[in-house]
């Protein structure tokens, strides 16, 4: 009975070691073919969060490139850690869409009457506060 236990705890722990070290694997083999596969125009981000441009691809260096027209920087392949998908910038607004600065100015030319009128310091606030008020009953 004592040794049907520990076998049966012996290949569970083997069949758990065996599920973790395929997982990794499979990682390593992603992040390899996707070293593998740059090429001059991705975005990418190193292993240490440098941000750049694949520029250019030789053996096992790859140059990136930090802002356009900026710097260079040359990075061993292994360095690589992922690609990043390039920001879009959306310049234009939809007829609906207002930036919130036009809001209140459009909002200020309509004439609502709800104009919350906040003081910048203190100083135009009352000194009285409610606790402080004389009790009248």
């Amino acid at each position: 009975m004592g040794n049907l236990s520990f076998l049966i705890i012996l290949i569970i722990a083997f069949g758990a070691l065996w599920l973790m070290s395929s997982r990794t694997r499979k990682q390593q083999r992603a992040a390899s073919e996707f070293r593998n596969n740059l090429v001059a125009g991705d975005e990418v981000m190193t292993g240490s969060g440098l941000f750049g441009t694949v520029v250019d691809v030789e053996d096992d260096v790859i140059t990136l490139e930090t802002s356009p027209g900026g710097s260079r920087t040359r990075w061993i392949r292994a360095a690589i850690a992922k690609r990043i998908d390039p920001v879009v910038e959306d310049t234009s607004l939809d007829d609906d869409e207002i930036e919130p600065a036009d809001a209140e100015a459009d909002r200020l030319t309509r004439g609502d009457d709800e104009v919350i009128d906040v003081p910048d310091d203190l100083s135009s606030l009352s000194d009285v506060r409610k606790d402080d008020e004389p009790d009248t009953k």
